[in-house]
């Protein structure tokens, strides 16, 4: 059984470097669920990181996005039939060259009114 708390517009995500993870997908499947006003997220939305300083021998290599693992199987929560995002989700962060950089982190989900 999947457990977890939904992300959503208002979550605070992070590279494992401080960058900051912001969906770039503002009308996704998700848009019509709201938790405290914000759309919940979903796989189909896509997240940029910005801000992040990592580097690799001096040479800047930050995170650029989050590409997120929902669990195999029937048991995921879905909105319009797209799995939603959970703080246990599993996820990575990547560069720009698609080098995997670290897991991101979610901060803690306050959650509140769910609606739609």
């Amino acid at each position: 059984m999947t457990s977890g708390n939904f992300v959503h517009g208002g979550a605070v995500i992070s590279c494992p470097h401080g960058g900051r993870a912001l969906s770039t997908a503002a009308d996704g499947a998700g848009a019509a669920v709201r938790v405290d006003g914000a759309p919940v997220a979903t796989t189909a939305d896509l997240f940029a990181v910005s801000g992040c300083p990592h580097s690799v021998g001096g040479r800047p290599q930050p995170c650029t996005s989050v590409r997120w693992t929902p669990a195999a199987g029937g048991d995921a929560v879905r909105v319009d039939g797209v799995p939603v995002l959970l703080d246990t989700t599993a996820a990575m962060c990547f560069s720009a060259g698609l080098v995997p950089q670290g897991p991101p982190v979610v901060a803690s989900v306050h959650q509140g009114v769910c609606s739609r």
